[in-house]
């Protein structure tokens, strides 16, 4: 198990991604994953408020209402459920006003009294940053939230956060969701992490396997031909750099006998201030393999390999 930077939130080193959930996963194949995940030892879900709202025909918060509603029938125990606020159509932006409406819609659609983490999904520059932290910092003290966090951020503005939230003695958050991963490495590695070390926050990092690249499923740099709804996305990353880092995690997984894709998640929990890498199943075959990652342990050696692999060059100062 792991703590979330300052919280009395302990989780399996994974979460469980809601994007897919109404979307590439109907209602029935959503429940049996997250069955599977919660059998398996799984205790951290990740959703949005704002998923599924780009889906043809559909209006936003159908994870949330899928989750809610597995919550209801299936009543497990010391589950975590972290949801964001910001981009759900009727719920734009991080007005105070807002923020609270918005909060109280996903309590509904959760079926829950309190959120367990609730993140500010992207930034909005239009209100006063002070403004959104004091409306989180009242979720908190009214306890519809129990820990606020932040997604999208740069280092900058998660330092004015929690200057703001200091000065006001309000809730600090406790966890930032970066995109991060082996063939994205470059800002959180130069910004996020060292503003995570120096506040005790933890990273909980979204599109950990690359929209799918990192499972090893696009071994050729003609990923964009692939039908799946996810491989623009990939088909970027499939780079001469992008196919050596698969070829190596294929390489170091066989010794853990593990896959490729557990293997990559493994890394980022490994690396400073991860507490659980954010991966998401279409189906439900998929997620014995992503609580695999759970177990697998790298040695040094082979966390320098991939780091070595995966390279990036600093930005100039």
């Amino acid at each position: 198990m792991t703590r979330i930077g300052s919280s009395s939130l302990d989780v399996l080193p994974l979460a469980l991604g809601g994007n897919v959930f109404g979307w590439t996963a109907d209602r029935d194949t959503s429940f049996e994953i997250l069955d599977a995940f919660h059998a398996g030892g799984g205790d951290f879900i990740d959703t949005a408020d704002g998923y599924s709202a780009w889906v043809p025909g559909h209006s936003g918060g159908e994870s949330e209402t899928i989750i809610g509603e597995w919550l209801a029938t299936r009543k497990p125990s010391n589950v975590v459920v972290a949801t964001k606020v910001s981009q759900h159509p009727d719920f734009k932006g991080l007005s105070a006003a807002n923020v609270r409406a918005a909060a109280e819609a996903s309590l509904k659609r959760l079926g829950v009294d309190t959120i367990d983490l609730y993140y500010a999904h992207f930034d909005d520059v239009s209100v006063p940053l002070e403004e959104t932290v004091a409306a989180f910092g009242d979720l908190v003290a009214d306890g519809l939230v129990r820990y606020t966090a932040v997604s999208n951020y740069s280092a900058a503005r998660i330092r004015e956060w929690v200057g703001y939230a200091q000065a006001a003695g309000s809730a600090l958050p406790v966890a930032i969701q970066p995109h991060y991963n082996l063939v994205h490495r470059g800002d959180v590695e130069e910004t996020i992490v060292p503003v995570a070390e120096e506040f005790g926050l933890s990273l909980v990092p979204y599109y950990a396997l690359a929209s799918g690249f990192l499972t090893g499923k696009y071994r050729t740099t003609d990923a964009a031909g692939q039908s799946s709804p996810r491989a623009g996305g990939a088909a970027k990353y499939a780079t001469a750099q992008g196919l050596a880092i698969v070829d190596t995690l294929e390489q170091i997984g066989r010794g853990h006998e593990a896959s490729i894709a557990a293997t990559a998640l493994a890394w980022l929990r490994a690396k400073p201030t991860v507490a659980a890498p954010i991966a998401s199943a279409s189906r439900v075959e998929q997620v014995a393999d992503l609580l695999a990652s759970t177990r697998i342990d790298l040695t040094a050696d082979e966390i320098a390999r991939l780091d070595a692999v995966s390279e990036w060059s600093p930005a100039k100062v």
